[in-house]
């Protein structure tokens, strides 16, 4: 079951690979799950510390990415995970299966892991 609720960013926890990838390139399908479900794995802002505790505990090579969710179209929608947990996720239009295009992030930045908590600029003043 989908939700239609929007926000006006989604965000990406990117890899260094990953990022330099999308800027070289101009757009990325994403990591290995992201390419075995057909789709790109966004989280809100609300998710990210989650996600990142989650998948991506003790890495160091890691970018946050604010998408414009606007640039997504109506290839961005919200599924449910379980009864209380709606995350977006990008397929494109039609449900393709599109590449993330790099002129839809707004902002990037390097994620710091300090005592095990990862923070940057864009989840203090996004959280705040």
């Amino acid at each position: 079951m989908a939700s239609e609720k929007k926000e006006e960013f989604v965000y990406r926890v990117s890899t260094a690979a990953e990022w330099d990838e999308l800027q070289a390139n101009g757009n990325t399908l994403g990591g290995d799950l992201d390419r075995r479900t057909g789709c790109i794995h966004l989280s809100t802002i609300n998710q990210v510390k989650m996600v990142l505790k989650n998948f991506f505990h003790g890495r160091e090579d890691l970018f946050l990415l604010q998408v414009d969710t606007a640039k997504l179209g109506d290839g961005l929608i919200y599924e449910a995970v379980d009864e209380n947990n709606f995350f977006p996720h990008f397929y494109g239009p039609s449900r393709s299966f599109s590449p993330l295009s790099l002129d839809t992030v707004r902002k990037a930045e390097k994620l710091q892991l300090v005592n095990g908590e990862f923070s940057c600029n864009i989840l203090t003043e996004s959280l705040n």
